[in-house]
């Protein structure tokens, strides 16, 4: 006889029941993939761990990152401001170099300048000219006569017109400038090679004893004064001051580099 159940009546399943129910459940559920739905929450939570990990991980490697750029972006720019001072203080050294380099060169040029100045005067100085710039000699050396009286002439004429100017034929002092005589106006240079040259018949004297002159300078102005038939300069060359040195002034000075 079979047993059925009082109508109406509901009670509840039994353990063993439940627990058929559930294991079915679960095989259906396992079969609809109903499951997998479940499991899903505790997967995604594992998840969103690793993510929140892999983030902070990867916001780590980027902060790391940017810090390492910024380091190198540093560390190039004091290279280059390294750089930059170097570069400068070369091209300062450069310049100094270049500045002192002008400098000596100009050094260089202005001394050989002066050199060449001071040689040119050292030459000018012992250099020799004739009296009365452009002349020529109208009487010479030892002509006889009886206008001079040691019978013979102790020097040469010059021409020179009356206010002529007449210079030192070199460098040397002063040592007779006046009234002389038969010279009348003259002038006694002892020149710096120790010889002697005599100025005669001037018109006028522009330097006084003790004075020292140089070639080409003026000494005075030609005339007639003294033993003198008309103007012109006397010249003489001597040995001393004193009258009777005399030597041939044409050989004096052509010796000395004049043309006469």
């Amino acid at each position: 006889m079979a047993f059925t159940r009082a109508t109406g009546k509901h009670r509840g399943p039994s353990r063993l029941a439940r627990r058929s129910a559930g294991i079915a459940g679960v095989a259906t559920l396992a079969t609809t993939g109903v499951i997998g739905t479940l499991a899903s929450p505790a997967l995604a939570a594992d998840t969103d761990t690793r993510s929140l990990e892999d983030t902070g991980m990867n916001q780590a490697v980027v902060s790391e990152s940017l810090a390492d750029r910024i380091d190198v972006q540093a560390a190039a720019q004091e290279r280059e401001a390294v750089e930059a001072i170097a570069k400068a203080k070369a091209e300062a050294r450069a310049k100094a170099e270049a500045k002192r380099k002008a400098e000596a060169r100009a050094k260089e040029i202005r001394e050989a300048k002066e050199r060449a100045a001071r040689e040119a005067e050292r030459k000018r100085l012992n250099s020799f000219q004739l009296p009365v710039a452009g002349s020529y000699v109208t009487t010479g050396y030892q002509t006889g006569g009886s206008l001079w009286s040691s019978g013979s002439h102790s020097g040469v004429d010059f021409h020179a017109s009356y206010g002529s100017e007449v210079v030192s034929v070199g460098s040397g002092t002063v040592v007779e400038a006046g009234w002389g005589g038969a010279y009348g106006n003259n002038i006694v240079i002892r020149m710096n090679d120790g010889t002697y040259t005599q100025y005669g018949h001037l018109s006028a004297i522009s330097v006084s004893v003790g004075e020292t002159v140089t070639p080409g300078e003026r000494i005075g102005i030609s005339g007639s004064t003294g033993n003198s038939t008309g103007p012109h300069l006397h010249f003489e060359a001597r040995t001393s001051a004193e009258y009777g040195s005399d030597i041939n002034p044409v050989a004096y000075l052509r010796a000395r580099g004049v043309n006469v």
